[in-house]
């Protein structure tokens, strides 16, 4: 796949259908992946901290979620260019799953979102086969708490390891763990968890087409996103309009 760079992040020129090809190859392969599912927010996190940039750039593929990132894709000239959003990547592999047999772990979520996340994908996708759930405490885990966990998926041996913790901190845990985990394709998906168990209702399709999911999120939970996309919106495109030439030069060296 080819890749455009967007303000030092390099993102994937992909669409859904192709990267469940991709992801196919790569389960098939038998070695770890973490793949990010990048964004505004998670490029302005990279702008600001070479360490995550660092942690998305290495990924196996970082995917556009987002309509900006998509029409920035076009610009360049890749027409097939397509959002693929944490939910619509779930939807898509599920089917996949339940066709070809691949085996799924959850690690994220609360314990009651999770539980009410299991028996949704249990009445919608009879034939998903799902190894295990993992809701993690809301602090740091021992090392021992999470060597065990680790040990538990590694003996599970899934196909495809969902990360449900939000960026930027599921982007960190898939780069710490990916070494030691044995064969997954590993997916950080945020609040996927959420809308796939129906606890969070995602915008309507117009509203995703046309890059206005974000301000349908805003709406929902103000509180808790006024700042991530008030002020990491305005800075994406101040950024992209005044300051791309000299972040993507820098990144380059």
């Amino acid at each position: 796949m080819d890749k455009i760079n967007i303000l030092g992040s390099k993102i994937n020129v992909t669409n859904i259908k192709d990267l469940g090809d991709k992801v196919e190859k790569l389960i098939l392969s038998k070695k770890t992946h973490y793949i990010c599912v990048s964004n505004v927010h998670t490029i302005i996190t990279g702008v600001k901290d070479e360490r995550f940039k660092k942690i998305t750039n290495n990924a196996s593929l970082a995917v556009p979620d987002g309509m900006p990132l998509v029409w920035i894709g076009k610009h360049r000239g890749y027409k097939d260019m397509e959002k693929c959003s944490g939910p619509d990547i779930m939807t898509h592999l599920f089917k996949l799953s339940e066709e070809k047999g691949y085996t799924n772990y959850f690690y994220g979520g609360t314990e009651d979102n999770i539980k009410i996340l299991g028996n949704e994908l249990h009445a919608k996708y009879p034939k998903l086969k799902i190894l295990g759930m993992y809701s993690p405490p809301f602090r740091e885990l021992t090392k021992e708490e999470d060597d065990n966990i680790i040990k538990k998926i590694n003996e599970l041996k899934p196909n495809i390891l969902w990360i449900g913790l939000g960026a930027p901190k599921q982007e960190v845990w898939m780069y710490q763990h990916f070494e030691k985990l044995s064969g997954s394709v590993i997916f950080g998906v945020g609040a996927a968890f959420n809308f796939h168990s129906g606890t969070l209702k995602r915008a309507p399709i117009w509203m995703q087409k046309t890059g206005l999911e974000w301000l349908y999120r805003l709406f929902k939970e103000p509180k808790r996103l006024w700042k991530r996309y008030l002020i990491t919106n305005s800075l994406f495109i101040f950024y992209l309009f005044f300051l791309r030439k000299k972040i993507e030069n820098e990144n380059m060296k």
